[in-house]
């Protein structure tokens, strides 16, 4: 059993020394084969590290070589530049040395040239005092005397040629200033295109028939008085056929019960309540459709900025008429012939329209006042904060006030064009005639009166008088005379102007 026992362990110790020997063997080969390969992987890395290194290298040392050849080359740029400006710097420095020498050599011949013109002028000098000197001698007059007697006598004869001139050219401006005044005018009155409009004191409104009069007129007359209480107009009917007249001298009352009875005849139901829920309704709509004849009369003719008051009062002259013509229609026209007249002046042509388009508001205020309208206009202006030239020229325009800047005098030049074109005021040209006629008269029915004109379609008389046969105290008293005699005497629409003019003519006759 021991001997098995030895054997045993004997043939383990053999075969754990063959197996150890044997195990030795192969790790050893594989080792050394693991060895072999990550040698040879670990020079295939280096070698391509090396590579990469060395491309590396390459490029930064062409970039540098690059950079030191841009440097090498600006370099060589700023050099030739240097070069190029002390040549020219150089070549500057010459030419001032040049220069310096042209100037010396200039002011040595200045030198030179000053000396001898003081000695001619010396000679000079000395000649001159022989010459004054021999002819002292032979006048028998000093110099001074001399001159002052040629003095006197060219101051004598340039007076005389200057007041020559000077009536000459005045005589000249005079022609030229009239003839450029009535060329601007003739050409702004052709320029605006004028419409004629007249209004009267009645409206005529027309029916399908005559029933229509009796439902109008109402049982016992409730009717026809609930619509003239309503509305403060007269209503005529009368044996006319198909019309009914309706009589006021305000334009909006009268339009107010024409529209009135337009929409009752239409709706049929006429009694005093209807009456006057119509005539409510219809007030509301002309308010509104004068504010929008404002507002349209503003636009067409490019007028900004005005306060809404005064467009509505714009708007309320379409239904004001001054002797027989539509006053929107005057204040449009007046605006546009303001507007060209001060274009043809060189004025601003845009204010003179606003002026010319507001000078008549005075003539439709809310309430009545005793103010002229020309000064209840501006007044008006005023309070919209309207300027103050275009507030004196809406109070000039009638020479209430003084007129302060040439807005006013083509205002009130451009309202009396409109106004005296033939055709835009309805008058008879038979009473037109008299009345110019008897302005006349009357004027020259006073001693020293020589001559008198009607001008302005008789708004304004001129009277010319004697200078020998009146003095100024005289033609101002004259001026009263007359105006007085003129209040009390005749009718007449506005105002009259009286001038009266004293002038004293020298004539002489050059043979």
């Amino acid at each position: 059993m021991i001997g098995i026992i030895i054997t045993a362990v004997v043939a383990l110790a053999l075969g754990a020394l063959a197996g150890f020997y044997y195990f030795r063997h192969i790790a050893k080969g594989k080792y050394n084969e693991i060895l072999e390969t990550a040698q040879k992987d670990a020079d295939v890395i280096k070698e391509k590290k090396l590579l990469e290194v060395k491309e590396k290298f390459l490029n930064k040392k062409s970039e540098l070589e690059k950079e030191v050849q841009l440097r090498n080359q600006k370099i060589q740029q700023n050099e030739n530049r240097l070069k190029q400006r002390e040549i020219s710097l150089n070549q500057r420095q010459e030419e001032l040395q040049r220069r310096k020498q042209e100037v010396e050599q200039g002011q040595v011949r200045i030198d030179n040239e000053k000396k001898i013109i003081t000695q001619r002028q010396a000679e000079l000098e000395k000649m001159q005092d022989q010459e004054r000197a021999k002819l002292e001698e032979l006048s028998g007059l000093s110099a001074e005397e001399a001159k002052k007697r040629l003095v006197e006598s060219m101051k004598d004869k340039a007076k005389m040629d200057a007041a020559g001139y000077v009536n000459e050219i005045m005589d000249q401006a005079k022609l030229d200033a009239n003839m450029k005044a009535k060329k601007i005018v003739i050409q702004t009155i052709q320029r605006v295109a004028t419409e004629t409009a007249i209004e009267n004191s009645v409206s005529v409104f027309h029916i399908d028939n005559d029933e229509v009069k009796g439902r109008i007129i109402g049982r016992e007359g409730r009717n026809i008085r609930a619509l003239e209480a309503a509305t403060g107009v007269e209503i005529v009917v009368d044996d006319t056929p198909e019309s009914i007249v309706i009589s006021a001298f305000d334009p909006i009352r009268r339009e107010v019960c024409r529209l009135a009875l337009h929409q009752l005849v239409a709706d049929g139901r006429i009694h005093p309540a209807r009456i006057e829920e119509v005539v409510a309704k219809v007030k509301k709509q002309l308010d509104n459709e004068i504010i929008e004849t404002g507002k349209r009369t503003v636009i067409d003719l490019g007028i900004h900025g005005l306060h809404p008051e005064l467009v509505r009062i714009i708007g309320k002259m379409k239904y004001r008429s001054s002797y027989g013509q539509n006053l929107l229609q005057h204040a449009r026209e007046t605006a546009n012939l303001c507007s060209v007249m001060a274009a043809e002046l060189g004025l601003n042509p845009k204010k003179a329209k606003r002026a010319g388009l507001l000078h008549d508001i005075g003539k439709v205020p809310d309430e009545e006042s005793e103010l002229p309208h020309a000064l209840l206009g501006a007044k008006m202006a005023e309070k919209y904060k309207e300027k103050p030239d275009i507030v004196n020229a809406i109070a000039a325009h009638h020479d209430e006030v003084e007129m302060q800047t040439l807005l006013a005098p083509i205002v009130q030049v451009c309202d009396a064009i409109s106004g005296a074109r033939p055709g835009a005021r309805r008058e008879i040209v038979e009473a037109y005639i008299k009345r110019l006629n008897d302005l006349e008269a009357i004027a020259m029915s006073y001693p020293g009166v020589t001559k008198t004109y009607a001008i302005q379609a008789g708004r304004e008389l001129r009277v010319i008088v004697g200078a020998d046969k009146m003095s100024d105290e005289d033609s101002t008293k004259l001026s009263n005379e007359i105006a007085e005699k003129i209040q009390n005497e005749m009718t007449y629409p506005g105002q009259v102007k009286i001038t009266v003019i004293r002038e004293t003519r020298s004539v002489a006759y050059a043979k």
